[in-house]
């Protein structure tokens, strides 16, 4: 085998958009919202579902103005998500970070496959279960055929969180979709919920202590306020059915 090419990787991938948009950032506030910066465009992002329930695709919908600055909030209580109307303060909001700082190739553990290896964070799922389509992704990279290799790789790249992340076994190479910085405000019809904030194409995020989260391709931020990984999604809005309508 190859040596796991993540830890390479992970380093270097997104330092190109980072470079073309150097103001993008999200701040997160001590028991607050989430402070965007640099005009990051902000759009709804819908998992769309076959005729049985699983997750094939995403659906962008309404793109939102936004300034140059805004507030996103984190509490799940606002009267105006996804935007902060303060709420967190009414209701005395604990936004407290327990999610690990450590680099995502240190908080994974590897499958080796025949022909593509996956690497696998679960403390980072966001639930959207594009993992489940076809016996489930950890059962297909196990196979030695193409087709299930590329599916495998297409459920990992559809993953929003970054939980999953394949990889060629022969070569090393990462597979990553390529996503422009922006935010996806995610909805999940089939579960009847609203889901986390996809962060995608490599915006920092930074603690409110003042330290950065490892940037990424693709990260899901915690919107419905119950994650136990703040400011990471842990999947916690499906067991509560968050919705924004509430």
């Amino acid at each position: 085998m190859i040596g796991s090419p993540i830890s390479r990787i992970e380093r270097c991938a997104f330092t190109l958009s980072a470079a073309k948009f150097p103001r993008m950032k999200i701040t997160v506030i001590k028991d607050g919202p989430y402070r965007v910066t640099g005009s990051v465009p902000l759009a709804v992002q819908t998992i769309v579902a076959d005729e049985v329930g699983n997750s094939v695709g995403w659906e962008q919908g309404e793109q939102l103005e936004t300034p140059e600055e805004y507030f996103l909030c984190r509490c799940g209580q606002s009267s105006t998500k996804p935007f902060c109307d303060g709420s967190h303060a009414r209701v005395g909001f604990d936004g407290s970070e327990t999610a690990s700082r450590l680099p995502y190739v240190e908080q994974a553990s590897e499958q080796d496959g025949p022909i593509v290896g996956l690497s696998d964070a679960p403390p980072l799922c966001a639930v959207a279960r594009f993992c489940d389509v076809g016996g489930q992704v950890w059962n297909l990279v196990e196979v030695a055929d193409v087709k299930a290799a590329a599916l495998a790789v297409r459920e990992a790249e559809l993953c929003p969180s970054g939980r999953l992340v394949a990889w060629d076994r022969r070569t090393g190479r990462m597979f990553e979709p390529e996503l422009e910085p922006s935010i996806g405000i995610v909805e999940d019809p089939a579960e009847g919920v609203s889901g986390p904030l996809w962060v995608r194409g490599g915006i920092p995020v930074q603690a409110a202590d003042e330290t950065e989260y490892e940037t990424r391709n693709r990260v899901t931020l915690c919107r419905c306020g119950a994650s136990r990984n703040k400011p990471f999604c842990d999947g916690t809005h499906a067991a509560i059915g968050f919705r924004v309508s509430d």
